[in-house]
């Protein structure tokens, strides 16, 4: 449920990798806005961009043109120890490999997060690990290590990791890529259920199904963005537009 307030503002973004004199644009001119509790699929061939933008509004890497607003502020000039803070506090990443440390129980990887965050009390980090663990039915594995869970739990636990320090967005890549039909649909309802709480995610899929879950969803082609529309209604072509 979106309050209609833009969390993120794109203006003219833009992101090119140079090899060897080369220039090779990943994305060109991109305008987007994205509000406060939507749940936003970013869909296209592989290659289009998506996880490019993806990485680009998680702050892990730079743009080469154009202004992006998280929250209001203009987070395009800021040094990396501010980004480093931001990713840290605002934003909550699900990785299509888990990426979970394997020497570090379920608890314990949920509250890495935290542990970088000095504006924490100790006595508030378990509650948090706690919540977050309940919110994606975990709680039971919590002295378990990753090697101990199959494919979709050690998703769940992901998932838990992303929002124990209640982000503002949750960035999801491909969130359920390695997962299996009964698994994947875990994950897709999960995330369904965080965003009927007031979740505000992005995720990049390839699966239509997956793309047509979200309550809105974003197509990028050749690293532009080609169409723009809600569950349920018609998505308005932009083609005629970039070509």
């Amino acid at each position: 449920m979106s309050t209609n307030t833009p969390l993120i503002v794109l203006q003219g973004l833009q992101k090119s990798f140079f090899t060897e004199e080369v220039e090779t644009r990943a994305l060109h001119d991109i305008h987007l806005s994205i509000g406060r509790g939507e749940y936003v699929a970013l869909s296209g061939p592989s290659g289009c961009g998506k996880s490019t933008l993806l990485s680009l509004l998680g702050l892990l890497d730079t743009w080469t043109a154009g202004r992006y607003l998280l929250g209001g502020h203009d987070v395009s000039e800021i040094n990396r120890a501010e980004r480093a803070r931001i990713r840290n506090r605002e934003i909550g990443f699900v990785f299509q490999s888990f990426n979970l440390i394997s020497d570090l129980t379920v608890e314990e990887n949920v509250g890495l997060p935290l542990s970088y965050r000095s504006d924490l009390k100790r006595g508030d980090i378990g509650p948090m690990i706690e919540r977050a663990l309940q919110k994606v039915d975990m709680l039971h594995r919590a002295k378990h290590y990753p090697s101990q869970l199959s494919g979709g739990q050690q998703q769940r636990v992901a998932v838990a990791r992303a929002v124990v320090g209640n982000p503002s967005l949750i960035l999801a890549d491909e969130p359920t890529g390695n997962l299996d039909s009964k698994n994947a649909e875990a994950v897709t309802q999960l995330l369904e259920s965080l965003h009927r709480e007031g979740a505000t995610i992005c995720m990049v899929t390839h699966n239509p199904e997956s793309a047509q879950r979200a309550a809105r969803q974003v197509e990028l082609f050749d690293g532009k963005v080609v169409s723009d529309s809600m569950a349920g209604a018609h998505p308005v072509p932009k083609l005629a537009a970039v070509i």
